[in-house]
């Protein structure tokens, strides 16, 4: 015998989301918009967490989040979707956070790439996502998700936070400058302090990643009219904000990105290369830089946390288990490991990007 026809009604998937569907700007369009768009992530630290866990929670469709490193205890103070089960499982960041992403979200698709983001990958990671979104701790990754974006042509946000104080902008190729119209050059290596050397406030993290998901909504969501098109800085701890006016810098910058379509970092051109030195536990990272190092300055940011030692020819830095021997060029032998991931996270987390 059949069994009876059920009279419930299918449950509405709008009906999670109400509240922000009553937003005006929004609106039930708006929403739906975003439940069909693919956003990829690059990079699940502090910036990262916070972005993701907004974005799973507004109805992202299709969340990718990239990120090469596992959780560490130091992480816990504000990358919000990790725990101290987390670390103890030794997981990796990207599948921790979509762990807990499809816990908050079942109705979105979260998928989870650990892998060190490059040159060879970069296109394939990126070239379905509707966004591009920077959860990322080094400029040189941001210079490969610049020309990726620009070479694609698809919308990014930029953000950064070191200390009390961050930035963002969003850029859209064609119509907003690109970070190379505002950034040409990274600086060089141990010339700007880092999370590790200057530390860096929780809370100034969650302001910079919530501009960047609030301005990921909007352009999802199809209300580029609403965007913020300048470059926004916040200083957290001094109670500062400044919006710097960049329109202008579309046309007035001869950019070797959007206007002359070189993607150096895209093509392997720019940015660094690492080799596992074999028998030898350490992995060589070539960074190329116009310039030498100035090791005075640098031995000055690193002495409070390690040995540190130099001469005109090289400096040595010893910390938390790990020797580095860092070159005038850049370059850089990371004793400790032979884990080329792991090494790139040190040389962004000491040295700098």
């Amino acid at each position: 015998m059949a069994a009876p026809a059920s009279n419930a009604a299918a449950p509405d998937p709008l009906d999670r989301y109400s509240r922000q569907v009553r937003f005006p700007a929004l609106g039930e369009d708006g929403q739906r918009a975003l439940m069909n768009s693919r956003v990829t992530l690059c990079g699940c630290g502090a910036l990262g967490t916070v972005l993701a866990n907004h974005l799973a929670r507004a109805g992202v469709g299709h969340l990718r989040i990239i990120d090469r490193d596992f959780i560490e205890t130091h992480n816990l103070q504000r990358q919000i979707l990790f725990d101290e089960q987390d670390v103890a499982d030794n997981l990796p960041k990207a599948e921790a956070a979509a762990r807990k992403l499809r816990k908050i979200n079942s109705a979105i698709e979260i998928e989870a790439v650990v892998t060190d983001l490059d040159h060879s990958n970069a296109i394939d990671l990126m070239g379905d996502a509707d966004l591009i979104l920077d959860g990322t701790d080094n400029f040189e990754t941001r210079y490969l998700i610049n020309d990726a974006a620009v070479k694609l042509n698809k919308p990014w946000i930029y953000g950064g936070v070191i200390g009390s104080e961050g930035q963002t902008m969003t850029i859209v190729p064609g119509e907003t400058p690109c970070l190379r119209c505002v950034i040409e050059t990274a600086p060089p290596p141990g010339m700007t302090p880092t999370c590790e050397t200057a530390g860096v406030l929780g809370p100034a993290v969650a302001v910079i990643a919530s501009f960047e998901a609030v301005e990921a909504i909007k352009l999802l969501a199809g209300k580029k009219e609403a965007l913020n098109r300048n470059l926004v800085m916040v200083d957290l701890w001094d109670w500062t904000f400044r919006q710097l006016k960049i329109s202008g810098l579309l046309v007035k910058v001869d950019c070797p990105c959007c206007k002359h379509r070189k993607f150096d970092w895209l093509e392997g051109e720019a940015g660094s290369h690492t080799t596992t030195l074999c028998g030898r536990n350490a992995v060589q990272i070539a960074s190329r830089r116009p310039e030498p190092l100035k090791f005075p300055d640098m031995a000055e940011r690193l002495r409070p946390l390690g040995d540190v030692r130099h001469n005109a020819f090289m400096l040595r830095f010893a910390t938390e288990g790990y020797e580095f021997t860092v070159f005038p060029d850049g370059r850089a032998i990371i004793k400790g490991t032979n884990d080329v991931a792991k090494a790139k996270t040190l040389y962004s987390q000491f040295v700098g990007a």
